[in-house]
């Protein structure tokens, strides 16, 4: 009772605001910016998650993944790398506006594919750039996903050992070629025989998340499944 009375004289005192927009609403995210994100639903690749451009297409295979068969079982985005959230993403990435992590993490929480979800592993940072940066976008995203599905998060065990060009800079082949032999798991007995959830902010190319699996399925991990934020590659 206490704890309310507080939250409704601080909403007076200082009004909640949208964290997108900065305009004032009832929530983290105002019911403009929240309608203007484009959540990816119907009409993807069963495996990778692509979004097909004919959005009564159902479920299937892409090109990239008959091709190729990704070392990870599935990977999902919530929605389209675009409009306000991109620019969410780019507060909260690079402009350290942390408080943003909350609202974006529970978007990913709610819509999260169920499953038998063992670990869930933040795409690490390499230290060098985690010490520049200050935080972790992915490690905050995941506290969220875990504190609200109680899964539990290891993110000492999945390692960037060597300290790679920022993926926004590069392109295609240039991206696979960059986080190659980037990642090590320091104690395989963690993953062994586990179904492990990857949580990152953007999926582009797949580079990263590719490698992150590939990794982890040496270590013995069981199962590799992927959640992003966003997703930029529309077919």
């Amino acid at each position: 009772m206490l704890q309310d009375l507080l939250k409704s004289l601080l909403n007076i005192l200082i009004p909640s605001v949208c964290l997108f927009c900065r305009t004032p609403a009832n929530d983290c995210i105002c019911i403009n910016c929240r309608n203007m994100i484009n959540f990816i639903s119907d009409g993807i690749c069963q495996i990778c998650g692509m979004p097909f451009v004919s959005k009564i297409s159902s479920h299937h295979t892409c090109s990239n993944c008959i091709k190729k068969k990704p070392p990870f079982s599935s990977a999902r985005s919530i929605a389209v790398y675009d409009g306000v959230l991109l620019d969410a993403i780019h507060r909260f990435k690079y402009n350290g506006k942390t408080s943003i992590a909350k609202p974006l993490g529970s978007i990913m929480a709610d819509r999260l594919p169920p499953n038998n979800y063992d670990i869930i592993v933040p795409v690490p940072l390499h230290k060098k750039r985690l010490k520049h940066r200050g935080f972790n976008q992915s490690l905050l995203l995941a506290r969220k996903i875990s504190k609200r599905h109680k899964i539990p998060i290891d993110y000492l065990n999945l390692i960037r050992e060597r300290l790679t060009e920022p993926q926004i800079k590069l392109k295609g082949k240039e991206r696979l070629k960059n986080v190659k032999g980037a990642f090590a798991v320091r104690d395989k007995s963690v993953f062994k025989n586990k179904n492990v959830l990857i949580i990152d902010d953007v999926y582009t190319t797949g580079a990263t998340i590719n490698e992150c699996a590939r990794v982890l399925k040496k270590a013995g991990v069981k199962g590799v499944y992927a959640l992003t934020l966003a997703r930029t590659t529309v077919l």
